[in-house]
């Protein structure tokens, strides 16, 4: 393919290097004549490993060139790839000055001309931006509409200062957000890596990248928080995290890490409190692990405003909740700590009539501390607690679901209740309601 890429910093650098040497004809483009003439001078804007070689290469054998005009590099390009900065503003927002910049000279260069072109963003853009920015600029200035012959995708890129070659070569998997036939354009771009594909949502794309480089940098504070009290109890955190990351089922894979609603149970809130109970003692802060705690409490508050705006919208006239699942794991009797319990706390403290339906939970077979705590919770459970889902769902305007088991989903599905909350994620098929809202989707 005839590539144009915008941008040739660290990622620009690095991916125009790459698509070049593995036969697409790349010209880059960059308005600091410095990074151009290095280019074509065939050495790189930046140092990483492995990139001297592979630049000279590219440059060598004419794959590679750069250029400060856009105009000049688009005139037989089949696909722009946007590299440029996306720096924060001074409020913590996101510059996008770069981006749309870019965007408006490719839009001007492609007016007039009806040669197919695929705009690829590969520049880390908060969601929202392709769809509210890079489209409408990009048809403003080309004078041309979105469709067969233009076309938009996002592919954020996931390479590594310092390894950021074998990085763009063997990448985890390779995001694609857009149509299919954008999605066919970064296919055909990339098709020399042997990953897996995703094709998502434009803003899916946009938020895969945010999602992740959040992740890396709280497993960094996680672990160097651990660390700083671990190191006054006189243990060796190192030791520990190097036993940690050996655990594949929980530690280290995608448990856990699914959206739905807040932690609970015997363990998670205890062992937490305990560890900021130590940090304390200690005069260690742990903002991250007071953090958890905090985001827990603060999930559990929004969904009961969410639920007591749902039935403030009735007038009034109807405050009857039903909560299908009250254990804080499924195929459980274990209330303690449950965010299904705190839930429903606050909800009767608000005057709602709540009706409640578990399949497991019964509770004369409450025992010990299970049992202490859903006294000390919902003192009148029984009362409130009822064998069938229907009856439970019985005229309620909200209904509360997370619980997964077959009679219950369909007991929903035939009373369609005004309001429906997954608080799953896996009920696909309550999705079908008018009513329908996740959590957290």
């Amino acid at each position: 393919m005839n590539v144009t890429l915008f941008g040739l910093g660290y990622v620009g650098s690095v991916t125009a290097t790459g698509l070049a040497v593995r036969g697409h004809r790349v010209i880059g483009v960059d308005t600091d004549e410095a990074k151009v003439a290095t280019i074509n001078a065939g050495r790189p804007t930046v140092v990483e490993p492995d990139l001297d070689a592979l630049t000279a290469e590219a440059v060598a054998s004419g794959a590679l060139r750069a250029a400060t005009s856009a105009a000049e590099a688009l005139a037989d390009s089949d696909l722009s790839v946007v590299c440029v900065g996306t720096p924060s503003a001074g409020n913590g927002s996101t510059n996008l000055t770069f981006i749309r910049r870019v965007v408006t000279e490719i839009g001007r260069a492609l007016a007039g001309t009806s040669r197919p072109h695929t705009v690829v963003i590969r520049s880390t853009v908060p969601p929202s931006t392709v769809d509210e920015i890079v489209v409408p600029l990009l048809e403003q200035a080309s004078g041309r509409r979105i469709g067969s012959n233009l076309q938009v995708a996002m592919c954020p890129e996931f390479l590594r200062e310092g390894s950021s070659v074998a990085d763009f070569f063997d990448p985890p998997f390779l995001v694609i957000g857009g149509s299919e036939a954008a999605a066919a354009a970064v296919r055909e771009l990339f098709g020399f890596v042997t990953c897996p594909v995703h094709v998502v949502a434009i803003r899916s794309a946009e938020s895969v990248k945010y999602a992740s480089n959040a992740f890396h940098a709280l497993k960094v504070a996680f672990t160097n928080e651990l660390a700083r009290l671990f190191r006054l109890l006189s243990v060796d955190s190192r030791e520990v995290m190097a036993v940690f990351v050996e655990d594949r089922q929980l530690n280290i894979s995608p448990a856990y890490l699914r959206p739905g609603f807040a932690f609970g149970g015997s363990c998670l809130p205890k062992d937490v409190r305990s560890l900021l109970h130590l940090a304390r003692m200690n005069t260690v802060d742990m903002p991250v692990l007071g953090g958890a705690m905090a985001s827990n409490d603060i999930l559990v508050r929004d969904l009961a405003d969410r639920i007591l705006q749902a039935v403030d919208e009735t007038g009034g006239g109807n405050r009857r909740v039903a909560l299908l699942g009250l254990a804080f794991k499924h195929q459980t009797d274990d209330l303690r700590e449950s965010p299904n319990v705190e839930l429903a706390e606050i909800l009767i403290g608000k005057g709602l009539e709540v009706r409640i339906h578990d399949p497991v939970v019964a509770p004369a077979k409450l025992s010990g501390a299970n049992l202490q705590y859903v006294q000390a919770k919902l003192p009148h459970l029984q009362k409130v607690l009822h064998d069938d889902p229907a009856e439970a769902l019985l005229g309620a305007h909200v209904a509360v679901v997370s619980c997964a088991q077959p009679q219950v989903v369909a007991a929903v599905l035939d009373a369609a209740p005004p309001v429906v909350l997954d608080v799953d994620g896996r009920l696909a098929p309550l999705e079908r309601l008018a009513g329908y809202q996740g959590v957290g989707w």
